[in-house]
């Protein structure tokens, strides 16, 4: 039922020209060379170091590795990081 409604919802955004992203609520990322990382529609940090960031999605965790990271911006669903970005990975549900 749920995989249904997430079609209809794909499918009327596409219609009416909507971001999928803001209607399904996933995760837009954002990222600027290798230094500055924009995450969207984040459910909530899980875990921050100085080399590592797990952020809960609706798609699953998303862990960040690199170093020097800091958070220059956050909001209830926005959050901007700044550091040395090494990878991005999908953990899944």
């Amino acid at each position: 039922m749920q995989n249904k409604i997430s079609k209809v919802k794909k499918n009327l955004a596409e219609k009416l020209d909507i971001p999928r992203d803001v209607v399904l609520n996933i995760p837009k990322i954002i990222i600027v060379g290798n230094d500055e990382i924009t995450i969207e529609n984040h459910h909530g940090i899980l875990q921050f170091s100085d080399n590592f960031i797990r952020i809960k999605s609706s798609l699953g965790n998303i862990g960040v590795q690199g170093s020097g990271f800091e958070i220059l911006f956050i909001s209830g669903t926005t959050i901007v990081l700044s550091g040395i970005f090494k990878s991005v990975e999908y953990e899944g549900k």
